[in-house]
């Protein structure tokens, strides 16, 4: 049984090797890869030659003019990966704090938020922090919680938070949602409508994965009714366009600035409304500054 010392000594002989499988992995070419980093070919093939010494398996095997990871140097690129995450969010964080100002954030959101919330959210945190850097990341909740998980970003605003052990949030608005319908149907004239006067409606929807479509499944359920999906689209813009054509009906927010044409926004009874929460890793350190950005967040909630 190998003990973890010697797993910490084979761990260091074998990392500058590992470094290359992390850039072979992508190039498939040893001459490219080489270049990559730095270093001339013969060294390359050296540091495989004796990685596969090293762990008594190849790490490479040829294909057609250039090569490939086997399984396991696959398994060695992925911890490496990992490795190098944590490295790069090592270095960043001495870095901020030595200037903190000059942070960098990866700020993950879903599509609908992009319209108004997230840059009024940035102006106004930029305002006081002007050298903040940001990344933003936009996707399906499903994406976006799964892209945080694995520290590809920093924090993100997602609805409905997430209902998971490894990620802390907190609620940062309630946005009410209407039912959308095209121009002339039935219930455009309507005051109010109750979700069981759909139950006969075609449904554009998001597709599964996005915490929109996820609300509109649960809140049709608790009204008796499976919705009948005409439509589903990746896009809240899509799905407005859909709906103005005729196409169906759908729950989504108040479109801002103003109802686009084509459309009627018509209230739901009762009232439904979607949390929109800050949501970062509960077990992960967060930058000086994206700790700013989080606490500039939480004392925003309105």
């Amino acid at each position: 049984m190998v003990d973890d010392s010697e797993n910490v000594r084979v761990a260091a002989d074998l990392a500058p090797a590992v470094a290359l499988l992390r850039v072979l992995k992508v190039t498939g070419n040893l001459t490219r890869a080489a270049a990559e980093l730095g270093i001339p070919q013969p060294t390359a093939s050296r540091r495989l030659a004796a990685l596969t010494d090293l762990l008594g398996t190849p790490v490479t095997t040829p294909d057609g003019r250039g090569i490939r990871l086997t399984r396991a140097g696959g398994l060695l690129a992925e911890a490496a990966d990992r490795a190098g995450a944590e490295l790069e969010h090592g270095v960043r964080r001495v870095r901020e704090e030595v200037d903190p100002e000059r942070g960098h954030i990866a700020l993950g959101f879903l599509h609908l938020l992009g319209r108004s919330l997230v840059p009024n959210l940035l102006r106004d945190f930029r305002a006081d922090h002007p050298r903040a850097r940001f990344t933003l990341v936009q996707g399906s909740l499903q994406d976006i919680t799964d892209r945080l998980v694995h520290g590809e970003i920093d924090l993100c605003l997602v609805a409905p938070p997430p209902d998971t052990p490894d990620l802390d949030s907190f609620p940062l608005t309630e946005q009410e949602l209407f039912v959308a319908v095209p121009e002339g149907h039935p219930l455009a004239g309507a005051d109010h409508v109750h979700l069981p006067d759909l139950a006969a409606e075609p449904f554009v929807m998001l597709e599964h994965g996005y915490g929109l479509r996820q609300i509109t499944d649960e809140l049709c359920a608790r009204a008796g009714f499976r919705p009948e999906v005409a439509f589903e689209g990746q896009e809240s813009d899509t799905v407005r366009g859909l709906v103005a054509s005729g196409l169906g009906v759908s729950l989504l927010p108040k479109f801002e600035p103003g109802t686009p044409t084509g459309i009627v926004e018509v209230p739901l009874r009762p009232r439904a409304r979607r949390t929109v929460a800050l949501t970062w890793p509960s077990g992960r350190p967060l930058s000086p500054a994206v700790a700013a950005f989080r606490d500039f967040v939480h004392a925003s909630r309105g």
